[in-house]
């Protein structure tokens, strides 16, 4: 089979297209043979050796696939060749098929396409278990996204308004605010002002929770404008800048400062993560979350991707198609 594989922590355009060998199952394992497999923000950071984890090289990157299962290990009693079914992974998702634990696979509904089933994983992931578990979002609060147009931003707007929050999307472009207002935002607003809108669309109260995947210059802004009792949620650094808390604001407002690294909250809380991909799936089933699949791109072309994701160039989920 054909992977993209990462040799050497670099830059992403040093990622190769090549033949290696076929996966085989072994006791609790499955192959699956993908479908579609999401790209997400993170995949680029861990090629370039910027995450918080460093896989042995070589290694394929990508956190998620769906499609069919090909072949099962000997101990697998819950799946079984040809069904339809979604993985979680630290990575190995970028080839055209994919080794996976019995327990890192989920049963994908009909109902579910393999795109929107990528979708649902990372980005609607860490969104849901941002707003629910870190921040116990409540019904009629203020919710502020910051780099709303992305996979992640778009989750939040639309996870927000099913908890029953106020929206209110921060993107850098018309184009953005726009696709965030049709998401469900009520309000969408860019970075130049960002502490006078948030000021005036908040009168002068502040938001509750602060989903910030974005860091850097606006993560000042955004802890200057948090609301007592708010949650501000460290989500990442899309600026590609670490920005520093000056703490005394947490003290004399009163707001949490709260970290969401989603992929350590899969292994440690194994059971409430499936129960959140479980709730997921029943939003996408009834029509309740709508990812937004902005580009289909072939799997070949991961590193072309990653580099426009990285620049901050795309809207929505992108999926890589085998």
């Amino acid at each position: 089979m054909k992977a993209i594989v990462c040799d050497t922590y670099g830059p992403i355009a040093g990622l190769t297209w090549r033949e290696v060998p076929d996966p085989f199952p072994v006791k609790h394992e499955v192959v699956v043979a993908a479908e579609a497999i999401g790209v997400n923000y993170p995949d680029g950071l861990l090629v370039q050796g910027l995450y918080q984890a460093r896989p042995q090289l070589p290694f394929v990157p990508g956190m998620e696939a769906a499609g069919r299962i090909e072949a099962v290990g000997s101990k697998v009693s819950r799946f079984r060749p040809g069904d339809r079914v979604v993985v979680q992974l630290p990575h190995g998702a970028y080839a055209e098929k994919v080794l996976a634990t019995e327990a890192a696979t989920m049963a994908l509904p009909d109902a579910v396409s393999f795109e929107t089933a990528c979708a649902l994983v990372c980005g609607y992931g860490t969104s849901h278990h941002a707003l629910k578990q870190r921040a116990a979002l409540q019904p009629g609060e203020t919710l502020l996204v910051l780099g709303a147009a992305g996979a992640t931003g778009i989750a939040a707007i639309e996870i927000g308004r099913i908890m029953g929050a106020r929206v209110i999307a921060v993107a850098s472009s018309e184009e953005k605010r726009s696709l965030a207002l049709a998401k469900g935002a009520e309000a969408a607003i860019g970075y130049d002002d960002l502490r006078d809108d948030i000021k005036r669309l908040t009168e002068g109260k502040g938001v509750d929770v602060a989903f910030d995947p974005v860091g850097g210059e606006a993560f000042e802004a955004v802890a200057r404008s948090m609301a007592w009792n708010g949650r501000l949620l460290v989500v990442g650094f899309a600026s590609g800048t670490i920005p520093k808390l000056a703490v005394n604001l947490a003290l004399v407002k009163g707001f949490a400062c709260v970290g969401v690294f989603w992929g350590a909250f899969t292994q440690k809380e194994p059971d409430v993560f499936a129960g959140n991909m479980t709730e997921l799936m029943g939003w996408a089933v009834t029509g309740h979350v709508t990812p937004e699949i902005s580009e289909r791109a072939r799997l070949q072309d991961a590193a072309d991707v990653l580099t426009r994701m990285h620049a901050r160039k795309t809207l929505g989920k992108i999926v890589l198609v085998p």
